[in-house]
């Protein structure tokens, strides 16, 4: 275990969290050492299901949830409502990325939770915010996509294309974890707790601020360029003998290495080609010289040679491809148990890593409700109380 695995130890999470807001969040803080209960709904939460690789969880779920304790819950019921109490009176973070309305009618909004516990960090995402005229609109991470000239700058004029990982999403959960960390050493200082958020459409719009300054500055209207880019050339996916690759030269220090390498010194003098805009500009030209370049060479002897140079490149992998790569296979995935498979399944580390070593993410994801008496315990339920919410359908 490296010593950043203990960094939050004691710190208790309250993950009420769905689909990858709220549980990637705990999960980052899960990593750092925190004690985290993930709690759903007694039937489960839809993201407990996506991407089934068995007939109990899915992939979705194993990602976003390993190494959490799990417990089932109806926070709406007067009894569940009891529970959530006892609950917040333990918890150092509660995080959730569900409306408003819902936070209260759980019992989980930010006047309850710090009546109720005022150290405690209440962190909540959300798709557009807690004010404004979008406040308490539902949305995924796709409306992130499009709202903030994402799909606009993506795909090709006229079909703005949304990418297929959720990135919004995972983002969201990055900033989310950040605050949380902030709002915890700042606790430290005045022993209370403070309300964090984040928004889907903040993230997003954060990852294209350079294009909208752009935008009110000079008012260039760009629009999609496919997969060259438009302000750095040649930056594009480019065909091989046997595959794809993406080659990024951006800055005259890298053009002048790429057109010595595809044997044309000459392009470095030429008026059309002096900075990375105008080589953004005229791209169309410079993938294709790139593309003419690579499609004589297999992919391996295409990024050899690239690398070799010093020119940012990478393949254009499948699935089964990035599970088999060598660098990612080594370095930045690990192997989690999962019931009901016989063998372990491969899954990805944690995005950061400390000096001490990689950040384990933990080897298991819980199965629905599987802590669900020992947390219930821990909170002074009886098993003759324990028994009658079950009996009730509380938990």
């Amino acid at each position: 275990m490296s010593d950043a695995q203990g960094l939050l130890a004691g710190i208790r999470v309250l993950d009420f969290g769905r689909y990858v807001a709220g549980p990637w969040c705990a999960q980052l803080l899960q990593g750092l050492g925190a004690n985290v209960v993930r709690v759903e709904r007694p039937t489960g939460g839809e993201d407990r299901f996506l991407y089934p690789i068995t007939s109990e969880v899915g992939a979705f779920f194993v990602h976003c949830n390993r190494g959490k304790r799990a417990i089932t819950l109806n926070p709406t019921k007067p009894e569940g409502r009891a529970v959530v109490a006892k609950l917040i009176a333990t918890a150092d973070v509660i995080v959730a990325n569900v409306p408003d309305d819902s936070l209260a009618a759980m019992g989980l909004d930010w006047a309850s939770v710090h009546a109720a516990n005022p150290r405690t960090v209440l962190a909540t995402a959300s798709t557009f915010g807690t004010t404004g005229p979008y406040a308490g609109r539902l949305g995924f991470d796709g409306i992130g996509q499009v709202m903030s000239t994402a799909a606009h700058m993506s795909g090709h004029p006229g079909e703005p294309m949304k990418a297929f990982l959720p990135w919004v999403d995972y983002g969201t959960a990055s900033n989310l974890a950040f605050a949380v960390v902030a709002a915890l050493y700042q606790r430290h200082a005045t022993g209370l707790g403070v309300r964090v958020e984040a928004s889907l459409l903040g993230t997003a719009l954060a990852a294209a601020g350079h294009i909208l300054t752009e935008q009110d500055a000079v008012k260039p209207n760009r629009v999609a360029t496919g997969n060259r880019h438009p302000a750095a050339g040649p930056s594009d996916i480019v065909a091989t003998s046997d595959g794809r690759i993406i080659v990024q030269v951006v800055g005259n220090g890298i053009f002048a290495r790429w057109c010595r390498m595809i044997g044309r010194p000459e392009l470095v003098d030429e008026p059309r080609f002096a900075t990375d805009e105008l080589r953004g500009t005229n791209g169309v030209a410079l993938s294709a010289l790139a593309e003419a370049w690579s499609a004589t060479r297999t992919t391996a002897d295409a990024l050899d040679a690239l690398a070799e140079n010093d020119i940012p490149a990478g393949p254009v992998l499948s699935p089964q491809l990035v599970l088999d790569d060598p660098h990612i296979s080594s370095v930045l995935m690990e192997s989690a148990r999962v019931d009901g498979l016989t063998a372990p399944v491969k899954v990805v580390q944690s995005p950061v890593r400390f000096s001490a070593g990689s950040v384990a993410l933990g080897d298991r994801a819980p199965g629905l409700g599987e802590h669900t008496g020992e947390i219930l315990a821990e909170l002074g339920f009886s098993d003759e109380a324990v028994a009658a919410l079950r009996t009730a359908r509380v938990v």
